[in-house]
């Protein structure tokens, strides 16, 4: 607990003010939890503050929406949730529930801090359960009217000069935004990939996508063109690396070469037998020349929406040398 060296608005105030915001995450729980005090309330419901936070990225975003992080790859689970609800995938009621579900876990514990100082305003303003409750205490419920108006108006144009900041990054926002309404309302939630590394690991040449070096035991299942855009985990995107190019690659913007030998893995899988290949037929085309056009404007889509967020690949990787093009299954399936 803190000691009283200063009033409770100036350590609410240091809160808001000097917080490490990645993400607009502290301004919504804030302006909540400055509703609940105005109401008098000192126990709130886990569903009920899903209900109310959720409103207020409802009513933040749905006139003239901005980005809430700066990591152009990225959307928030608040963006994410409210897009899903305007275009109709989830109702009010589902949204709420996926709030209290996936929102709160790091914003609510770590919302009592001030800078890097997790001590200082530790358990000041609330207590909480997860998944529960959040207990209201004395030090923000004794803020008068005139006070929370006043608190509010900082928040705000805090939250303001956030969504400045991170548009700067992201220069296209409003038609990446549209770019991914697009994919998200296709989308469906992720999957689990690691039974696509025996069927995947011969179409690719038995090496990693990203280096080309062979691959071990510690195998991922790596989406080419990040999910967080796409939305799906359809086969024509997936591949197989090591853990640390993984890593390295991350949700990045791959290089347009890796574009080409994805193109080229794809027609290998095209010139099997396999009962997957019409996956790729339907999503992508039924000739190469269409499958082509169609994952490069996937390419171009992406590209829009994460700008310069971009990796070419490890500093060793040479697509001249790559083995995976001088495989048998990769000459013979792409020999135009």
């Amino acid at each position: 607990m803190v000691q009283k060296q200063f009033e409770d608005a100036d350590y609410w105030k240091g809160i808001i003010l000097f917080g490490l915001n990645a993400a607009t995450y502290k301004m919504g729980l804030a302006r909540t939890l400055l509703d609940f005090a105005k109401q008098g309330k000192t126990t709130v419901d886990w569903h009920e503050l899903a209900h109310a936070y959720f409103g207020q990225y409802l009513e933040r975003l749905s006139n003239n929406p901005m980005p809430q992080q700066a990591n152009p790859s990225r959307m928030t689970v608040m963006e994410r949730i409210v897009k899903e609800h305007r275009i109709g995938k989830l109702t009010h009621a589902e949204a709420v529930e996926r709030v209290a579900e996936k929102a709160f876990d790091d914003v609510i514990p770590r919302f009592q801090t001030i800078g890097t100082n997790k001590e200082l305003v530790k358990g000041h303003f609330y207590d909480f359960h997860k998944g529960q409750k959040l207990e209201l205490k004395d030090s923000l419920l004794a803020f008068d009217h005139n006070l929370i108006n006043e608190l509010d108006s900082e928040i705000v144009a805090r939250w303001s000069l956030l969504e400045g900041a991170f548009s700067i990054s992201q220069s296209q926002f409003h038609l990446a935004n549209d770019i991914r309404d697009i994919y998200l309302e296709g989308g469906y939630e992720r999957q689990a990939l690691t039974s696509n590394i025996p069927f995947l690991n011969g179409y690719q040449g038995n090496t990693c996508f990203y280096c080309g070096e062979p691959l071990g035991d510690d195998i991922h299942v790596d989406h080419v063109l990040p999910r967080q855009v796409l939305c799906h985990d359809e086969i024509w995107n997936l591949v197989l690396s090591h853990a640390d190019c993984n890593l390295l690659k991350s949700d990045k913007l791959v290089g347009a070469h890796f574009i080409q030998k994805l193109i080229a893995r794809n027609e290998n899988i095209m010139g099997s037998n396999h009962p997957w290949k019409q996956k790729i037929a339907t999503a992508l085309g039924t000739t190469p020349t269409r499958r082509a056009k169609a994952l490069t404007k996937h390419y171009d889509n992406v590209k829009l929406v994460l700008g310069s967020n971009y990796w070419g690949g490890s500093e060793s990787y040479n697509p001249a040398t790559d083995p995976f093009f001088r495989r048998l299954i990769t000459v013979l399936n792409n020999k135009c």
